[in-house]
């Protein structure tokens, strides 16, 4: 965990002020259970309780830390220290158990406190899509398609995209949490030959967990497969806003960019730059969190009851991976919350090339009123071409300056120069009444684009 990208409720999580705390509540449950049992006696399970439910404070850590060093097992050099602290009725702590029943416990508990955390980052960052959405519902901009004018849409409709895309994430983690939510008080192999497995039911209530139907000597890795695979996608969703606002911040676009706040500067050489730096620093954390993704499916394949394979991995993706998303998702939500837009930027560009967005409208309209499908579109899009090439493009010879005819100068003159040419169109006029065309082109084309925004928002967002 690096402290730039870190903050410090996720963080505390993995601390081992935690992961100790953890611990010991899952070995002070178990006595509890083992006492009601009439396994211990049940002034040991209070001596547990009075004893050593104390904090974890640097210097038990550096005890325990001290004992590993010469037992080489971080379970039993926690058990001694914990010894310490309770005295004679420490021998009856840990019957029947073993370390995987502690650790894959533990990390189910930090999983899922890390889940809740990322579970309200979600709905941070819903709320700022939500907000966003509503105010810029009927803002309209023109899409792209491979980078390139397509249709106009609206700004709202990007904004709701995204959060349905993340109200998706939001339900696939709630149900990724609930699957790495399972205790497995088992003892060796899994079979229970040393322990009741009442003891495994009364931990998982005490720990708000689930017992696991079937253990070996671990939790089964499916579960945190799944997991961390969850994480991966809500990284890639990330990536995926994070890359749109990045594009729209190009200085030729420029429909929309990063807060930038006074006193800040974007380049140590040029004193013009307002960089998107921080969905740049986004697009590269998600490519952090989706590398867990790999070596947890790679856990799942363990040797026959219990290996430790698996331990080192999860040691460094579990802190890493939750850590850095939650990161992520809070500052993409603050992005979002104080983007700024330039609707006059996204009008300009919608009407910077002669009305073309409405060649499909052009098309359909063709065929409603008796012209064939393919003769429609070869009509359109001769004409569309004859657009380009009055801005001096030119379709048949890329690169090359445009040689531009009586008409097209004529087009330069015109803001419709798609319904320009078309009108000037001798073909169209074979099959069209120009007057017909001259009426679906005073119609509202912006509205004919957008009459359909309000029924999405109701999809997305409820009546």
């Amino acid at each position: 965990m690096i402290p730039r990208y870190s903050r410090p409720d996720m963080a505390a999580i993995w601390e081992p002020a935690n992961k100790f705390r953890i611990w010991f509540e899952i070995e002070a449950h178990a006595c509890d259970a083992l006492a009601a049992l009439g396994v211990i006696p049940r002034e040991a399970a209070w001596a547990v309780w009075e004893r050593g439910d104390k904090p974890y404070t640097p210097e038990r850590i550096a005890r325990i830390d001290q004992i590993e060093l010469e037992t080489r097992h971080d379970v039993i050099a926690f058990l001694t220290e914990l010894a310490e602290q309770v005295g004679d009725e420490a021998r009856f702590v840990h019957q029947g158990m073993t370390s995987s029943d502690v650790l894959d416990t533990c990390l189910a508990v930090q999983l899922t406190q890390a889940g809740d955390l990322l579970l309200a980052d979600l709905d941070r960052l819903l709320d700022a899509l939500k907000t966003r959405a509503h105010e810029t519902r009927h803002m309209v901009c023109i899409g792209r398609s491979h980078g390139i004018h397509a249709e106009p849409t609206t700004m709202g409709l990007k904004f709701a995209r995204f959060h349905a895309e993340f109200a998706r994430a939001r339900r696939r983690l709630e149900a990724a949490r609930a699957e790495v939510a399972t205790c497995a008080i088992s003892g060796a192999v899994g079979t229970f030959a040393s322990l009741d497995p009442h003891v495994e039911m009364h931990v998982a209530a005490k720990l708000g967990l689930t017992p696991e139907p079937i253990s070996t000597q671990v939790i089964p890795r499916d579960r945190h497969a799944m997991f961390f695979a969850t994480l991966g996608v809500i990284a890639a969703s990330v990536e995926n806003l994070a890359t749109e606002i990045r594009h729209l911040q190009r200085t030729e676009v420029r429909e929309a960019q990063e807060y930038f706040a006074s006193g800040q500067k974007g380049s140590s050489a040029m004193p013009h730059k307002r960089n998107p730096i921080l969905t740049e620093n986004l697009t590269g954390l998600a490519r952090v969190v989706r590398s867990a993704v790999v070596p947890a499916m790679e856990n799942v394949t363990l040797w026959h009851e219990r290996d430790i394979s698996h331990s080192s991995v999860e040691r460094m993706i579990a802190p890493d991976a939750t850590v850095t998303l939650d990161f992520a998702l809070d500052r993409l939500a603050g992005v979002v919350a104080r983007l700024v837009v330039y609707p006059h930027n996204m009008l300009d560009h919608l009407n910077a090339f002669g009305g073309i967005h409405d060649a499909q409208r052009v098309l359909l309209f063709l065929t409603q009123n008796g012209v064939g499908r393919e003769d429609a579109y070869k009509i359109v899009q001769h004409n569309a071409m004859r657009v380009w090439r009055s801005f001096g493009i030119d379709p048949d010879n890329p690169g090359r300056p445009a040689e531009m005819d009586d008409l097209d100068r004529a087009a330069a003159e015109h803001d419709n120069r798609l319904f320009f040419f078309l009108a000037a169109d001798p073909d169209l006029a074979k099959v069209l009444d120009v007057a017909q065309l001259t009426r679906l082109f005073e119609e509202d084309s912006l509205a004919h684009h957008t009459r359909r925004v309000d029924a999405i928002f109701e999809r997305v967002f409820g009546a």
